[in-house]
């Protein structure tokens, strides 16, 4: 039976946090945009279920894009989980300050910008936009961008010069031509070596190779040290249903943080400071 409410079970050393997975039922409305129908619900009960059986702790929920501004049944699981579980929502940029502290106190902590395979990106500079963003800076959120590293490169100095708190999702997602050497990968570096910038080893099944993954991981730690990454497993896999499980991401992060105190920052104690003892 999934663990209720405030509950969270013992934790065992090192602390494990999941930082980016996601929730939703298939009767949920999907965006028009949406480029993925999932085959089934990956549902708050078996997540958290999912989350005990690999005893990790903590989570935070990523907004799905295939679902757009629908993350009622995200805020739900949020409320219902408070000590256990954060979330980032994809926020319209007109929303007022009202919606976005009730967002806060039901345990939201970020907006996403998920514009991998979206061709038309929304100009962030837009005035709606740069209230947005004070907004977000002023809540102590962060801004959560997922799209592939050649395009980052002027939305990271966009939001750098916002002032808000920027993780990169998914390894910055380097052109594979390029790999570690790609200027938008370049790019998350310097941001990360600025010190407003964290990035997700999250997804490797995503990139072109187990191989790059490794390669982007090294390069992360090398240039920037363990604390501004964080572990994610991406669950329940979208579009990969089938050939991904849970013990899958976790056996990863051995294979790309092979230092046991790397691993132990990278895999819980980044994202549990981030995420939770910041609030």
């Amino acid at each position: 039976m999934p663990i209720e409410s405030n509950t969270v079970p013992n934790r065992v050393a090192p602390r494990r946090v999941d930082a980016h997975a996601h929730v939703y039922t298939t009767d949920m409305p999907l965006a028009g945009t949406a480029w993925h129908r999932p085959p089934r619900d990956a549902s708050i009960e078996e997540y958290v279920a999912t989350l005990d059986a690999h005893q990790v702790s903590h989570a935070v929920l990523a907004a799905a894009s295939i679902y757009g501004t629908y993350h009622d049944y995200q805020t739900r699981a949020l409320r219902r989980y408070p000590d256990r579980l954060r979330g980032t929502v994809i926020a319209d940029p007109r929303a007022d300050l009202y919606t976005l502290e009730r967002m806060k106190a039901d345990g939201v902590v970020g907006i996403r910008l998920q514009w991998r395979n979206v061709a038309d990106r929304p100009d962030i500079t837009a005035p709606e936009w740069r209230v947005l963003l004070r907004r977000v800076a002023d809540l102590n959120w962060h801004v959560h961008i997922h799209d592939d590293a050649p395009r980052l490169v002027e939305p990271l100095r966009v939001l750098e010069n916002a002032g808000v708190r920027i993780v990169v999702d998914h390894f910055g997602r380097a052109n594979p031509a390029n790999g570690v050497d790609c200027p938008g990968f370049q790019a998350v570096l310097r941001a990360v070596e600025r010190g407003r910038t964290w990035v997700k080893l999250s997804a490797g099944f995503r990139l072109e190779s187990p191989e790059a993954a490794v390669s982007y991981a090294h390069a992360l730690i090398r240039h920037a040290g363990a604390d501004r990454l964080f572990w994610g497993s991406d669950w329940p896999f979208a579009a990969f249903e089938s050939t991904v499980d849970y013990a899958d991401t976790l056996a990863a992060l051995d294979t790309w943080v092979p230092d046991v105190q790397d691993r132990r920052l990278i895999g819980g104690e980044n994202a549990y400071r981030f995420y939770f003892a910041e609030d």
